[in-house]
């Protein structure tokens, strides 16, 4: 009994010793303590073309090459309202960040420079839907910016040394 009081009271002595101290935690929220490095990668975007329409052309590649196996794409052949030529269009973008691994290969393959990935905070979910990004989803990631600064065509360009931009100048 004696040594419950004993401990009892080294604890309430150790508690008034650290009355005094400043604060070790941060309050919530938590700052920015320190920047993203310039490579950092949070998430994808699909972006437009220059007519304003989605760039992706549901060509699989980038399905094709994941070794998570988390794309599916789906797409149709129509003609372009904007610019009258038929092309393929995605009906359906699926990538599941559940199990990605952040690997780029599929910004790296895609032949039009459509997929690309974000550098932004992602908020996290409170489900496993909250990681499936949609079509409508990628696209509003691409509107939000805060995209990377590898292009596809760019990191084509750091794995072949050979490639220049065209006409032989930096990649």
């Amino acid at each position: 009994m004696m040594r419950a009081w004993i401990d009892t009271l080294f604890a309430f002595s150790t508690t008034l010793r650290n009355v005094g101290r400043r604060r070790v935690t941060e309050p919530l929220p938590w700052k920015r303590l320190r920047a993203h490095p310039e490579r950092y990668r949070a998430g994808f975007a699909l972006t437009d073309d220059e007519h304003g329409e989605v760039a992706c052309i549901a060509c699989k590649a980038c399905e094709n090459v994941c070794p998570s196996g988390i794309i599916r794409v789906e797409g149709e052949r129509r003609e372009s309202p904007v610019t009258g030529k038929k092309r393929a269009y995605p009906v359906s973008f699926v990538l599941d960040m559940n199990a990605c691994i952040f690997c780029e290969l599929c910004v790296q393959v895609c032949p039009s420079d459509a997929i690309r990935m974000r550098t932004a905070w992602t908020i996290p979910g409170t489900s496993r839907e909250d990681q499936v990004l949609t079509l409508e989803r990628l696209r509003a990631n691409a509107r939000e910016g805060h995209l990377s600064w590898a292009t596809p065509g760019r990191l084509r360009a750091m794995q072949d040394p050979e490639r220049k931009n065209g006409e032989g100048g930096e990649p």
